[in-house]
């Protein structure tokens, strides 16, 4: 029986400023490294394309780094032609800067930058042959409503919801709140887990629906 393959994004894009500077995020890209480990211990053929981390990809992963959300959409996209699911779990920058700026910038009073909007990779990946699409929200306010419009705007089968503010923090290790929401069901709650578990939740998920 033919290996089902799945492609895992994970950690943070850097959109360079100038020469040594970059717009990025909290990102460490645990989440995603975590599931690439687990559907690999699963038995799945896994694509693993990363943003800068400090992270070691799991063994017999065919690993993708890069380092801009432009280069992790041409890179998904490549990898998503072929494979059976999906799982957008990188923080991709919103925003890159309209014009970068050549060499490095010397310090000033003030800096003005002009940025412009990156591309939303998950809902630019055509469906093809995918069976399953999985996206992540991280919301400050009105999580389920905003993560439910945004599987329904961008069409996916699952989408991991997260909040972030308070005494929420969701970035690297340690326990953490996640929801996993499908479309017309019922949200699936994790208090205090570890993203490892997480990161199996999601695949029995994806086993129990599409996979």
């Amino acid at each position: 029986m033919k290996k089902q393959r799945i492609v895992v994004t994970a950690g943070p894009t850097y959109e360079p400023i100038d020469a040594v500077r970059v717009i990025t995020n909290l990102s460490t890209g645990l989440m995603g490294y975590e599931i690439a480990k687990e559907a690999k211990r699963r038995g799945f053929s896994v694509t693993l394309i990363t943003g800068p981390t400090s992270l070691t990809p799991p063994k017999g992963t065919k690993t993708v780094r890069v380092m801009t959300a432009g280069e992790m959409y041409k890179e998904t996209r490549s990898a998503s032609k072929n494979a059976d699911c999906l799982i957008m779990a990188a923080a991709v920058a919103d925003f890159k800067v309209a014009h970068k700026i050549e060499g490095k910038i010397k310090k000033q009073k003030e800096l003005i930058l002009k940025l412009s909007q990156n591309i939303d990779i998950l809902k630019n990946i055509p469906r093809g042959r995918l069976k399953a699409k999985v996206g992540f929200a991280l919301e400050s306010s009105d999580l389920i409503g905003n993560a439910r419009r945004k599987m329904i705007d961008k069409k996916l089968d699952l989408i991991v919801a997260n909040k972030i503010g308070g005494k929420a923090r969701p970035f690297g290790k340690g326990n953490k709140d996640f929801i996993l929401l499908q479309p017309g069901k019922r949200p699936a709650y994790f208090k205090n887990k570890p993203k490892e578990r997480i990161a199996r939740a999601i695949l029995d998920t994806l086993k129990n629906s599409v996979l």
